[in-house]
């Protein structure tokens, strides 16, 4: 892969700046013209690109402005003449990434060079998780976002077992998604166009959750004044989803027994017995096993449930995921919240991927709205870690300072630049560098 392109008519210049590049470990395309370089450059280089200002026909002024036509986010790095500083200060300002007026020590060049090819590195991820998000979203019938092993796995069991008359118990952590796994349960089934009916069993009042399930007839209890179709039976035909089932009484696991065996149900205050169509999907958070072997679980309704179990990975468990969930997630709150979506950058990236995520989905859905509310800044931002090199600890706490002084002004560039004691250049060259978006500060302001 080309990491970038050196643009100068001088060939002497031009083979002492690729044997520097080369030494360096960077791939480098040497072109003599811009002409040339322009023919083989396209809005999918996955590099950067430096350039001479004068050179016969097309100048680098000119060439920047073709590439930016192309590829606003291309970095260009313009090498100018002590007589064009002036023009290469304007080229900055329409977007140019960097200058360098010769005679420049190599070391600065190459410095230049891997902060763009950072720069762009993060452009390239952030359009192709967009495209993947994209993708992802267009596939309506599949909510469940992830291209880990794991996730392929459980498509493909979910896919094997819709339409099997089965009930399925479903494990996984808080957060994980174990009534989107049951309601794609539902859906993938042909039993899609009949109820889906969900009933979280820790949070009823068990002096309610047995009319919730089972339903009533009017004088069944004092206040029952009319018939109520319990949950059981109103799924008839469709889906019945009972999370949390560890949580259910014992008295009410013998009920349900009785109603998995039979596929029956009789409501309280009367005697009929009706006959009932539908699936049940149940899911815990922990182990049903263990708890039946302590007694606190009936051991024959967990093997009654245990038919086919699924079993949802943990957030930590599928890492590679969390970069394609973050930016859905992300997608998502900005077109809720009216906010312009954040970029994925080196610092965030690093918090998604070592965190825990103890709350796992539930818990990176939260952060992504935090992040477009401006409200998670400082975990968006961790400290550099010790393995560090001297320049990205230096670079992590200059964008730290930035940040801070844009969001104790709420977002005034003048109020920042003067707290900070930098040019205004300077200023806009290092929003850029750290990719940070002072329009997020004003909007939390």
């Amino acid at each position: 892969m080309t990491d970038l392109a050196f643009v100068d008519d001088d060939p002497f210049l031009r083979e002492a700046n690729l044997q520097s590049f080369a030494l360096a470990g960077l791939e480098a395309r040497g072109f003599d013209s811009a002409e040339a370089a322009l023919a083989a450059i396209d809005a999918d280089f996955p590099g950067i690109v430096v350039t001479d200002l004068r050179m016969p026909g097309m100048g680098g002024t000119e060439l920047f402005r073709r590439l930016r036509a192309m590829d606003p986010d291309l970095p260009v790095i313009l090498i100018t003449g002590h007589g064009d500083i002036a023009m290469a200060v304007a080229a900055i300002r329409d977007g140019a990434y960097h200058f360098l007026a010769k005679p420049y020590p190599p070391e600065e060049l190459l410095g230049a060079v891997r902060h763009a090819l950072e720069k762009r590195r993060l452009v390239l991820e952030n359009r192709r998780l967009a495209r993947a998000v994209a993708a992802a979203e267009a596939a309506a019938d599949n909510p469940l976002l992830g291209d880990t092993p794991a996730m392929v796995r459980l498509r493909q069991t979910l896919r094997q077992i819709a339409d099997a008359r089965v009930d399925v118990l479903v494990e996984g952590e808080t957060g994980t998604g174990k009534e989107v796994v049951a309601t794609v349960l539902h859906r993938w089934s042909r039993r899609a166009a009949r109820p889906f009916v969900a009933l979280n069993c820790g949070a009823l009042p068990e002096t309610v959750i047995e009319s919730e399930l089972f339903g009533h007839e009017p004088g069944a209890f004092t206040g029952a004044q009319k018939r109520r179709v319990g949950r059981v039976e109103h799924a008839d035909g469709g889906t019945l989803f009972l999370d949390e089932i560890e949580a259910m009484p014992p008295a009410l696991q013998v009920r349900l027994l009785r109603v998995l065996e039979t596929r029956e149900v009789a409501p309280l205050g009367t005697n009929e017995i009706r006959r009932l169509d539908l699936r049940v999907v149940a899911a815990t958070k922990t182990s049903l096993l263990e708890l039946s072997r302590r007694g606190e679980f009936r051991e024959d309704l967990y093997y009654r449930l245990n038919v086919v179990t699924v079993r949802i990975p943990a957030l930590r468990e599928r890492r590679d995921d969390i970069p394609l969930l973050f930016a859905h997630f992300l997608r998502r709150a900005a077109e809720r919240f009216g906010r312009p979506v954040p970029p994925l950058t080196p610092s965030l990236r690093q918090h998604l991927m070592t965190h825990d995520w103890p709350g796992n989905v539930r818990e990176l859905t939260h952060h992504a709205d935090r992040l477009v509310l401006g409200l998670a800044e400082d975990a968006a931002v961790p400290a550099a870690p010790e393995s560090a090199t001297l320049p990205e600890r230096v670079d992590a706490y200059e964008a730290a300072l930035i940040r801070a002084a844009l969001r104790e002004h709420g977002g005034d560039v003048r109020a920042a630049i003067e707290a900070l004691g930098i040019p205004r250049k300077t200023f806009y060259d290092k929003l850029r560098r750290h990719m940070i978006d002072q329009r997020a500060y004003r909007a939390q302001a």
